[in-house]
């Protein structure tokens, strides 16, 4: 097995703060966004994290396509495009590379994962395409999988290593076993000189122990551990007090 080299591919992220046109607009008005200067960035895995509406996904997209990938998601060769919805926050954002190169790289998005797969069947229809693509992610029809399977499907198969992998909420159809076999495989690649950046709301994703968690909050983007985080410690009073916050919830309806 190859020893991972601690050098990243991607070093950190910064807003062109001076260029953004207004922050009165979005996305620049989510306070996330208006709060970042320099993110810092793991050479291993990085989790962005926080509730909903804080703009998770809105940096990760602006991430990746300022990287190079398709907004919609797969590798950097693909280009197609089902509807335009990515903001602008690409154009303001510095990556500050490392002097290595990955030799692979993939932008796994779980809301346009279908539009994905379904474009993967279309070039594979076309005769003079040589290999199948399909044969990286198993062989298999994604289509033809349940939702679950078809997303672990590309985590085993198509992530090959030695690659900078973006990742927005890759749990969405996993199972807790799934989530803790996908923790196992990052691990896996990360052995291969992988580095990982992911929004996720899984405890278990984000419990890699080998990484930084930044969470998004209205209040900026701040450094937190696992245990800190709302996802953990919502879920640990849940599991340790599951009827006292039944009742409390039920009282609160009725």
């Amino acid at each position: 097995m190859d020893l991972y080299h601690p050098a990243p591919y991607l070093r950190s992220v910064q807003l062109l703060r001076d260029e953004v046109p207004s922050f009165d607009r979005y996305p620049f008005y989510l306070r996330s966004i208006r709060e970042l200067a320099t993110l810092p960035l793991h050479p291993k895995v990085t989790y962005i994290v926080g509730e909903n509406g804080m703009g998770k996904s809105t940096l990760l997209e602006a991430l990746a396509v300022a990287w190079g990938f398709n907004a919609e998601g797969g590798g950097l060769n693909y280009s197609f495009s089902t509807f335009a919805s990515h903001s602008e926050l690409h154009r303001y954002l510095r990556l500050v590379r490392g002097l290595r190169k990955p030799r692979d790289g993939f932008f796994f998005r779980a809301e346009s994962y279908y539009n994905l797969a379904s474009n993967i069947e279309e070039l594979d229809r076309d005769p003079t395409g040589g290999r199948k693509i399909i044969e990286s992610y198993g062989g298999k029809s994604l289509h033809e999988q349940s939702h679950g399977e078809s997303f672990f499907s590309a985590f085993m198969n198509r992530l090959r290593g030695y690659g900078f992998y973006v990742m927005d909420e890759p749990e969405a159809a996993l199972s807790p076993f799934r989530q803790l076999s996908m923790l196992a495989r990052i691990h896996e690649l990360v052995l291969h000189n992988s580095q990982f950046i992911i929004s996720t709301h899984s405890p278990i994703l984000m419990a890699y122990p080998d990484s930084i968690i930044y969470q998004l909050t209205e209040d900026g983007i701040q450094t937190v551990t696992l245990e800190e985080t709302d996802h953990y410690m919502i879920t640990r009073e849940f599991l340790n007090n599951k009827q006292r916050m039944l009742n409390e919830l039920f009282r609160e309806e009725e």
